[in-house]
């Protein structure tokens, strides 16, 4: 088990996935670390689409370029109806939500010896085209999940970080 801040470091948008497969063993560790993962008062107003039949990865091509050689991405989708709503200016959090779920998957990947991306560049419609059972959700990313291949390497902008001061303010 990595110490966290570790892990926080290490992990890095892997955009080169060997054709290794993935354990069913560590897919179902991760949707148990997005389950685990914490949510305003609880509601818990995500859901998780693991593709990975040939079939069901052909129609993500569709809708992404994106998938990096995966044979398994997972889809995260929110429910902005069934999450907590901020009572003072009426913020719905469904959509935080399903962003420290997918937070969790990321790391938790990363521990497992696997390589993601968050894909925010999907075309929606076609996404809820080619999978209905999402059309009641707004879809929020898509994780190509996988082993990184052996030249697999953060890209350029990886290590580039603002700096503290710019970033946090002491009140």
């Amino acid at each position: 088990m990595h110490d966290f801040l570790a892990l926080a470091h290490e992990r890095y948008s892997c955009r080169k996935l060997s054709d290794a497969p993935v354990e069913a063993e560590k897919i179902d560790a991760l949707l148990d670390a997005a389950i685990c993962a914490p949510t305003a008062c609880n509601k818990q107003p995500w859901h998780a689409w693991v593709i990975e039949s040939p079939e069901a990865i052909e129609r993500l091509g569709g809708c992404t370029r994106f998938v990096f050689g995966a044979r398994t991405v997972i889809a995260i989708g929110a429910k902005a109806e069934d999450g907590w709503v901020r009572k003072s200016d009426g913020r719905a959090f469904a959509d935080v939500d399903a962003a420290i779920v997918a937070t969790h998957i990321m790391l938790a990947a990363q521990d497992l010896g696997l390589g993601t991306t968050w894909v925010g560049a999907f075309d929606t419609n076609a996404f809820t085209e080619a999978f209905p059972e999402t059309a009641d959700y707004d879809m929020v990313a898509l994780f190509p999940i996988g082993y990184p291949a052996d030249d697999a390497e953060p890209g350029p902008l990886h290590p580039t970080r603002k700096d503290a001061s710019e970033l946090v303010s002491r009140i």
